[in-house]
């Protein structure tokens, strides 16, 4: 890229510095940490029927009144703690999402030994690369949802989660690197796909 040139990135991240250092720094890196692929899961929940950049903003609030997004303390809560999350700045204030999460933390720790088991579930459903696959041109362009998405709701809910619907999961997906879906011409795009 020549200097002064213009940084092409895809059309969803617009120009709120927030939304394209986002964009630029964390969407579609592949992740492989189990607690940051929790916490994100989690996010994906809160972020149902609002925009991402939404939770965007409110996200260090919300890492401060979910303790950090952790399964082990949050499998720990109380109907006390519950409620009381309700009066923290910048929580998104559905008791719903909030008891979404607290019941995903408890299931994690159930289901998983540890953060990198949870890891290796979730890579399990990382389609596999098709080369024929022309990347979208523009968010329209965007599939909502996959076999893949599907497939990994569907076992999530199988263990107990909430809030993990197919486009939640395809979201998820594609923000934690499991699927490439950066815009064609994107900075971010992988030339060999």
């Amino acid at each position: 890229m020549t200097a002064g040139a213009a940084i092409v990135r895809c059309d969803w991240c617009g120009d709120d510095p927030l939304y394209q250092r986002y964009h630029d720094e964390e969407w579609g890196v592949p992740q492989r940490d189990g607690d940051v692929l929790f916490e994100k899961l989690c996010l994906e929940g809160l972020q149902c029927g609002l925009s991402w950049l939404t939770i965007l903003r409110r996200r260090e609030d919300l890492r401060r009144a979910f303790d950090d997004f952790d399964p082990r303390r949050l499998a720990h809560w109380t109907d006390r703690d519950r409620l009381a999350v309700l009066d923290r700045p910048g929580v998104i204030r559905h008791r719903g999402k909030i008891e979404a999460i607290c019941g995903n933390a408890r299931v994690m720790v159930g289901a998983f030994e540890d953060a990198d088991r949870f890891a290796e579930f979730i890579w399990s459903f990382a389609p596999e690369s098709d080369p024929s696959r022309s990347r979208p041109r523009y968010t329209g362009e965007l599939e909502t949802e996959t076999p893949a998405s599907r497939r990994l709701a569907r076992e999530l809910r199988r263990l107990g989660f909430r809030f993990v619907g197919p486009v939640t999961a395809h979201a998820f997906m594609q923000a934690m690197g499991l699927r490439d879906d950066h815009q064609a011409g994107c900075h971010r795009a992988d030339p060999g796909s």
